[in-house]
């Protein structure tokens, strides 16, 4: 994108409005959503919830750091029964920290450390403009409707199509594609909240799958918050310590 684009769509997004079309580079704007969903590098407080088809709920609190585009790391504080297990995610290299096992178990994007609809790649998530490109940009019904594609074969979907906010450039619903056009899940975005020092995103996400009838999950953001982190964080050899950053 050339500076003088880069700079119009600063000075819009400054002034609170919205974009049309025509002033909208795709690649900007997403990678404006991914700052508005979070500071580059961070610390957050979450809570899972799986919801079955009979109404009963199992819930995991976790709290995560992330630092620049590729490193996320995560430690179960509740229930009992999973606390102190910890994930470390480099780019598309996964692993899950046991407290009696010895060694970090190797997972997958596609697996689930919570069991329930949302993915490791959604619990771990990255930066969106790190692992799609813009196919398209759109604006239908005062949202911008953005179709990606998977940059490589290791992205957990193949494409999205993300509708963002035009006034608050952030997602609203997220739709998770095969590489068939097949809908494996949805993602909702909703509950606008100030979690302080600039950060105003969806505090909550639910999402359900045509996969798994009658099943749903749910995210529940507490806090959000920018923070230096240390490069030492997200190596295998601190995973077991990550629960040492809380403050």
């Amino acid at each position: 994108m050339r500076l003088a684009a880069v700079l119009f769509l600063a000075l819009v997004l400054s002034a609170g409005a919205a974009l049309p079309a025509w002033a909208v580079d795709g690649e900007e704007l997403l990678r404006t959503v991914d700052r508005n969903l979070a500071p580059e590098s961070y610390e957050s407080y979450r809570k899972l919830v799986n919801i079955e088809p009979d109404g009963s709920k199992r819930e995991y609190t976790l709290y995560t750091v992330k630092k620049g585009q590729d490193r996320v790391a995560s430690v179960f504080l509740a229930p009992a029964s999973e606390k102190g297990r910890a994930t470390l995610r480099q780019g598309e290299n996964m692993w899950l920290h046991i407290p009696e096992v010895g060694k970090p178990i190797r997972i997958t994007s596609l697996q689930s450390v919570t069991g329930g609809v949302f993915n490791n790649a959604d619990i771990m998530r990255l930066d969106y403009q790190v692992e799609y490109a813009v196919e398209s940009l759109e604006e239908a019904d005062g949202a911008y409707l953005l179709k990606l594609k998977a940059r490589t074969a290791e992205v957990a979907y193949d494409r999205l199509e993300m509708r963002v906010d035009k006034a608050l450039l952030v997602p609203t619903e997220i739709r998770c594609l095969a590489a068939s056009g097949m809908l494996i899940k949805t993602l909702y975005f909703k509950q606008m909240t100030d979690f302080g020092d600039g950060v105003q995103r969806p505090a909550v996400i639910e999402t359900d799958s045509p996969l798994h009838q009658g099943y749903k999950s749910v995210m529940i953001f507490a806090k959000v918050q920018a923070r230096d982190l240390p490069d030492e964080v997200f190596t295998l050899t601190f995973l077991p310590r990550v629960e040492s950053l809380r403050r």
